[in-house]
């Protein structure tokens, strides 16, 4: 090709390049060249030196990374007092959190201990708090309650049973199906940290994460209201377990505990005041007002000093041992047990701890790696269960105080872990007489931010129904069928989403913008001109099994010609025509002998049909026909049926012949018999039933369809496309087949090398489709086509007689 080509206003100063000769052009590494055997890697993946050894030791433990780089004078003070806000912030968090969790206080305290000290080794992010958290706490509850519910734990006396409950054999099983659960869900998050699957977090989106949240935060809600209140409601399990426990806290509600119930009602109202002043007066105070610390306080020395248990029967936290426990392997007979919430337990804490840690690592300009923090994670909980900690992630309120006091690195962890761990040693006993409503209002309160959350619906509403559809069916699913089972139909909802966009993509029709190479959708931009003679065919979404139909009934329908339906119909008539010739000449040879046995006995001359037709034909052809020659065909003709060859006779053959109904033929009858690709043929003795009319119809493929003329090559832009299966080249071969019997030549353009690669593996090209039918760009392609076939329109065929109404296709 020329260098530069000019075909009218669609020019381009270079070359065109297609496929092959683009691969020429760039040289093209195959797949061999770029990607190195599997011995090479596994000898690569073996090889041990020096700098391998210390970037995998350094990706390992991210603190050998930053901590030789620490500078006390810079980050110890911003961290020191980042810790101890965060600490402050622990000790009600925890205390309050394993009432969620539906074990004994003090194990809150050990799960704000254990696992940030972990965190502080493996971890990657500079500013998340590991803790305890909501969500990840009523997750635990909920398996923690179904597994040793109150009913399993009734004090028996001989033959009675009453009323009373073994809590502290209770609460030792809760805290070691905890503690099982929580090891399985770090040893989950571990594995798939190794084998790189950092990025499954992705797979929950923000608006099912946020949804899921706000629902979660309901079942805390519920959870908390049998502390407000002071009564005993009935314990659920399973799908509708917050319906039922609604409807049994209402029923009770006349039996309400009335001094618990204005603890809860105080200490709600303190905490929203003081709240509100505190954010209030936050721009001008270097670090927040500990408000739920102050609480704990203020409602512990209430209690003690006006004995609420013993007086008024209010419930407190009761004993809180001095000293650290001792580590315990979790009972592994549980793990079948709670598989399941140890899954959803492992995604969702990773998917909320990844969120908030990439949030403030674009914030703040450092790398946050996903497999390493799936890691750090899992190993958090992992260790931390051993010590009978449940499970955590980082918490968004204490990541903001760590962030907004000046926190720098995960130093301010081990600062607020040793807040936390003074109070295990030292504290712990002072907070017995803590009413088990102060917390119960803490964890009320501190749920405001997640009711704000129901702001999405209209956020959402207005820009993107189908995100506004995943929030509200993830916010339902978690509602009505619990915490694990709405998380699974959550996700399953969600990837079915992705789906169904990829299954019902945006199929359009391109143009070209005047004096550009580019080439947009002629239905969105006015200024967009279709090239004459070319269609330019583009899906929003990749080709693959999933749509790979639905990808061909859209490119029928935005050209215009429904191929399936004409090559249907082309060999159906087709094949009914060759039925009809066979029986013609069968019939027409009887009548042939018929004759000239008759002749034979009247003595006239006996002559041969294809002779005659032969003779006619060359006459015709000469344009010069004698009265003798027409009177001599008027006498031969039956009636009936003229015989006329449509096709020369061929060394391989003998020709082809026609038989038709009516009267002389013409010689304008051979001009379109050549043309001919359907008709009404009819034979010596076939009756009316046997024909579409009774004249003989000059049917073209042109009036099999809509069908213009004006389309000579269609070009598919696959630019969207980042891989093609094998069903989509199977979807593709048969484009370039059935638009070939049409005379319509097909191009594809715009491929990725990984695409072009896949073609080739399924074994796409062949000697009539080539890498030729490739081309870097559409522009490419278009300028071929335009130099290939012409830019000039063709005639319209308008058929006046609707064919699929009369053929019943």
């Amino acid at each position: 090709m020329d260098s530069t080509r000019r075909l009218g206003k669609y020019r381009v100063e270079r070359e065109v390049l297609d496929e092959q000769r683009l691969e020429e052009v760039t040289q093209r590494k195959t797949h061999s060249d770029t990607q190195p055997s599997l011995t090479e890697r596994l000898k690569d993946s073996f090889r041990c030196t020096a700098p391998k050894l210390k970037r995998s030791v350094v990706s390992s433990l991210p603190v050998l990374y930053w901590l030789p780089k620490y500078s006390i004078w810079d980050y110890g003070m911003p961290d020191l007092i980042s810790g101890i806000s965060v600490g402050i912030m622990h000790l009600p968090q925890g205390l309050a959190y394993a009432l969620l969790a539906s074990v004994p206080p003090v194990f809150g305290l050990y799960t704000s201990l254990y696992p940030a000290l972990i965190y502080f080794f493996f971890g990657t992010s500079r500013h998340i708090s590991i803790g305890t958290f909501t969500v990840l706490s009523i997750m635990v509850g909920s398996v923690t309650e179904r597994l040793a519910p109150d009913t399993a734990f009734l004090i028996t006396n001989g033959t009675n049973v009453t009323a009373e409950v073994n809590i502290t054999a209770r609460d030792s099983y809760r805290v070691q199906v905890a503690a099982a659960t929580t090891v399985l869900g770090g040893l989950i998050q571990v594995v798939l940290g190794l084998v790189k699957f950092g990025f499954v977090g992705t797979y929950l989106s923000e608006p099912l994460v946020r949804a899921y949240t706000t629902a979660a935060a309901a079942h805390a809600v519920v959870a908390q209201l049998k502390h407000i209140f002071g009564v005993s409601p009935t314990r659920f399990s399973g799908p509708l377990l917050l319906v039922y426990t609604l409807k049994d806290v209402c029923m009770l509600l006349p039996h309400t505990h009335l001094p618990t119930l204005l603890v809860s009602a105080v200490s709600m109202v303190f905490l929203i005041a003081a709240k509100e002043l505190n954010s209030f007066l936050s721009p001008k105070l270097p670090v927040p007002i500990p408000v739920e610390l102050i609480t704990i306080v203020a409602g512990t020395l209430i209690s003690t000093y006006t004995h609420l248990n013993s007086n008024y029967t209010i419930s407190v936290v009761g004993e809180i041992p001095n000293g650290l426990s001792y580590p315990s392997v979790p009972d592994a007979s549980l793990f079948g047990e709670v598989i399941g919430d140890a899954f959803a337990l492992a995604m969702v804490g990773y998917a909320i701890s990844f969120s908030l840690g990439k949030t403030f690592a674009l914030k703040h300009g450092y790398n946050v790696d996903s497999n390493q923090e799936l890691v750090a994670l899992g190993l958090s909980n992992a260790v931390g269960g051993f010590f009978q900690c449940f499970s955590v992630c980082s918490s968004m309120s204490r990541s903001l105080i760590q962030e907004t006091t000046g926190g720098k690195t995960q130093m301010a962890a081990v600062a607020s872990a040793l807040i936390v761990l003074v109070t295990i040693l030292k504290l712990g006993p002072l907070f017995q007489e803590l009413p088990k409503a102060v917390l119960a209002a803490i964890v009320f309160v501190n749920l405001k931010g997640m009711f704000k959350q129901h702001s999405d619906i209209v956020t959402l509403w207005k820009r993107s129904k189908i995100d506004l559809v995943v929030w509200l069916v993830t916010w339902v699913s978690t509602m009505l069928l619990n915490l694990d089972l709405g998380l699974a139909a959550s996700i399953i909802f969600a990837l079915m989403t992705v789906i169904f966009r990829t299954q019902l993509p945006t199929y359009s029709i391109l143009g070209n913008v005047p004096g550009t190479e580019l080439y947009v959708d002629i239905e969105t931009h006015r200024k967009a001109r279709e090239i004459p003679g070319v269609t330019i065919f583009r899906s929003s979404a990749t080709v693959y099994f999933a749509n790979a139909d639905l990808y061909l009934e859209a490119l029928k329908e935005k050209s215009g010609l429904d191929i399936s339906k004409m090559i249907i119909y082309k060999r159906r008539q087709e094949a009914k025509q060759k039925r009809r010739e066979r029986r013609a000449e069968r019939r027409a040879k009887r009548h042939a002998k018929k004759e000239r046995a008759a002749k034979q006995l009247s003595g006239a001359p006996v002559f041969s049909v294809e002779e005659e037709a032969g003779r006619w034909r060359d006459t015709c052809m000469d344009g010069i026909a004698t009265d003798e020659e027409e009177q001599d065909w008027t006498e031969r003709e039956n009636g009936t049926v003229f015989v006329v060859p449509i096709t020369p006779r061929t060394p391989d053959g003998p020709c082809r012949w026609e038989y038709l109904k009516g009267g002389e033929p013409d010689c304008s009858s051979l001009g379109w018999m050549s043309e001919l690709q359907d008709g009404d043929t009819t034979t010596l003795g076939s009756s009316s039933e046997d024909t579409l009319s009774h004249d003989l119809e000059r049917v073209s493929l042109g009036s099999l369809g809509k069908w213009t003329w004006d389309i000579h090559s269609i070009i598919i832009d696959l630019s969207t496309a980042n891989f093609i299966d094998i069903v989509a080249i199977k979807t593709m071969k048969n484009i370039f087949q059935d638009f070939s019997e049409i005379d319509v030549d097909i191009y594809m353009a715009g491929c990725q090398p990984s695409v072009v690669e896949q073609l080739e593996l399924g074994d796409f090209f062949s000697e009539s489709v080539t890498k030729r039918h490739l081309f870097a760009s559409v522009h490419d392609a278009v300028l071929y086509c335009l130099d290939h076939r012409g830019a000039a329109s063709f005639p319209r065929y308008e058929p006046s007689v609707d064919i699929y109404s009369s053929t019943q296709l």
